[in-house]
């Protein structure tokens, strides 16, 4: 049995009731009318164009807080790095609602509304001059005191246009990827074309960051470059643009998708298990099925302690391996925070690092040629990656599936581990880059920092692909989108990270520059001390990828001995006893 595969334990009521798919109008889905690719690519669709329109805004961010709303440099970043966190933390928020409430579908309709709100009053704000700051060049008048930073009115017409969107595009994101996969059944009785194998499903989920790889290639070339030539405001403008684009892609397919009904609060089936886990924490697990037919006789098997009836219903096998799982996949999640701090650098002080740099192709100096948006070099991985994406799942996956017989070619905790060793380097390249930078400040072209974005693309396209198909995987039927979620959440916390070390390593490192700051406490990043901070971030990656390989095989050990140890899946009587084995193992967790 592949542990890290598994979809839980089968056939309790709660699990049969969320299997059940419906239509557009609550009927049950037809096997052949409904789901598969052909509603997939609905999905796809939004995922491409609210990933163009939120790239475009998040990964030029920094340059529209800097040079318009003039905050500092080191402020500049935090403001981007807290505003992409807070874009993935809410993404539990549309998980929740999904599965409880809402279904992913109106999740995504609602929102997606909510995120395009919030593009139009940026493009709004950007166009009117009276809504901004005076004009005034940052760099020019560092020496003069600074410009007039944003405040009142003008930075809470800021924030809230900014926060718009982080709160539709963090509810979308969940979403968007449990919805496309629900297209595709887990169980076995589709029609064969579409049904529940899993390299079907895992190839998806290689099709979905396809579909992302265009859209930021899309947001990092073309739209960036409109919002240089144009201005910010077109450039939100269209950004407004796409997102609309989206939607009407998802309402496209409406009348082809497989719904999944929401379920009512998710939490109360776990909140079900740790209390049981509490009252039952002294209670011998019976040695058999007539000692547990014998405790319910008496009265005492609802769930409670000491004789009394527990106003708790009690708990289902397939509840209690949910809280389990819950449980063990934590570290693996924790472990991918560092990655995303990473990924913080490359769409904050990267963008920096370009902006200081020969940005004409050809080379040389003078305002002639064509000039480069720094922004832009982050679309060098995605370029290559649409190339490498299909050559993975065309190539490496069959020549790893007859290596080692996986279906997937390597397990999701594998490919996990191939991007976390890999993305080191991507810093490592950076501090080098940075420090030759500072030697020859002006002169060096912009396609030196290409490899630092190169290297984290395809660390990326192992990572984020392998954890979100891990999580989904791990998923019972009805918590699907807040297991994805609880990906994203990885994304936030390393944004917050980011913002976090910024003002660590300025206040440790404060007098170690000249001028008496920090290492990143200036606006010139040729008197700071990027390159020692690119150097701290690679070391931290590699202490944490020996850490990933530990948890890993813990979660590996523990999943196999849950497996063997809980028995899930009998019927009848031996359905109690399993409850009470399960949450006996709940217990022995903590």
């Amino acid at each position: 049995m592949d542990v890290e595969s598994r979809q839980g334990p089968k056939g309790g009521d709660t699990m049969a009731a969320s299997e059940v798919s419906v239509d557009w109008r609550g009927r049950p889905c037809g096997s052949r009318k409904h789901g598969g690719m052909k509603a997939a690519v609905f999905v796809l669709g939004i995922q491409a164009f609210e990933m163009m329109a939120i790239a475009a805004v998040g990964n030029n961010l920094i340059t529209y807080v800097f040079n318009e709303m003039h905050y500092p440099l080191s402020k500049s970043a935090n403001i981007v790095t807290n505003f992409i966190g807070t874009v993935f933390l809410l993404s539990l928020l549309g998980g929740f609602l999904s599965d409880s409430y809402l279904g992913s579908f109106w999740t995504m309709l609602i929102f997606g509304f909510v995120e395009l709100s919030g593009f139009i009053l940026l493009a709004v704000q950007a166009h009117l001059p009276q809504l901004r700051p005076p004009a005034c060049d940052m760099m020019a008048a560092a020496a003069e005191g600074g410009c007039e930073e944003a405040s009142g009115v003008k930075a809470g017409i800021f924030f809230a246009a900014l926060y718009l969107v982080a709160l539709g595009s963090g509810c979308l994101k969940p979403n968007i990827i449990a919805h496309g996969a629900d297209q595709f059944q887990r169980g076995g009785d589709g029609d064969g074309d579409d049904g529940g194998d899993g390299k079907r499903l895992s190839s998806y989920f290689n099709a979905a960051y396809f579909s992302f790889c265009v859209g930021e290639l899309v947001a990092l070339t073309v739209l960036v470059w409109v919002q240089t030539r144009s201005g910010m405001d077109v450039g939100f403008g269209v950004s407004a643009a796409a997102m609309a684009v989206g939607l009407v892609s998802l309402v496209a397919g409406v009348f082809f998708y497989r719904n999944k009904p929401p379920q009512g609060s998710i939490f109360m089936p776990i909140a079900k298990v740790f209390v049981a886990a509490v009252t039952k924490r002294k209670q011998v697990c019976p040695s058999s099925s007539s000692t547990t037919a014998a405790s319910h006789a008496d009265g005492h098997g609802g769930g409670g302690d000491g004789g009394k009836e527990s106003v708790w219903p009690p708990c289902t096998p397939a509840e209690v391996e949910q809280v389990k799982v819950l449980l063990c996949v934590v570290p693996i999640l924790a472990c991918t925070i560092v990655f995303n701090t990473i990924l913080a650098q490359l769409q904050t002080f990267s963008v920096q690092q370009g902006s200081a740099m020969d940005t004409r192709i050809g080379g040389g100096g003078g305002a002639a040629g064509f000039h480069i948006p720094p922004a832009s070099l982050q679309a060098i991985p995605y370029l290559v990656l649409i190339a490498l994406v299909p050559a993975y799942e065309a190539c490496f996956v069959p020549a790893m599936r007859r290596a080692t017989g996986v279906d997937t070619g390597i397990t999701p905790l594998q490919r996990i581990g191939v991007g976390l060793f890999a993305v080191t380097f991507s810093m490592v390249a950076a501090a080098l880059v940075e420090a030759h930078r500072r030697r020859h400040a002006g002169l060096l072209s912009i396609f030196w920092i290409a490899p630092q974005f190169l290297v984290f693309g395809v660390s990326e396209m192992f990572t984020a692909v392998g954890l979100i198909e891990f999580f989904y995987k791990q998923s019972l039927s009805g918590m699907q989108a807040f297991l994805t979620s609880m990906t994203y959440c990885s994304y936030s916390f390393g944004f917050y990270l980011s913002s976090l070390l910024v003002s660590l390593v300025n206040k440790v490192t404060s007098g170690d520059v000249a001028g008496g700051g920090g290492w990143l406490s200036d606006n010139d990043l040729n008197k700071d001390r990027l390159d020692l901070f690119y150097w701290l971030l690679a070391g931290l990656s590699l202490l944490n990828f020996f850490n990933y390989l530990f948890w890993s095989r813990w979660y590996s050990k523990s999943v196999e001995t849950t497996v063997q140890v809980a028995g899930v899946g009998g019927e009848g009587g031996g359905g109690e006893q399993q409850e009470e084995k399960g949450v006996d193992e709940v217990n022995m967790s903590h």
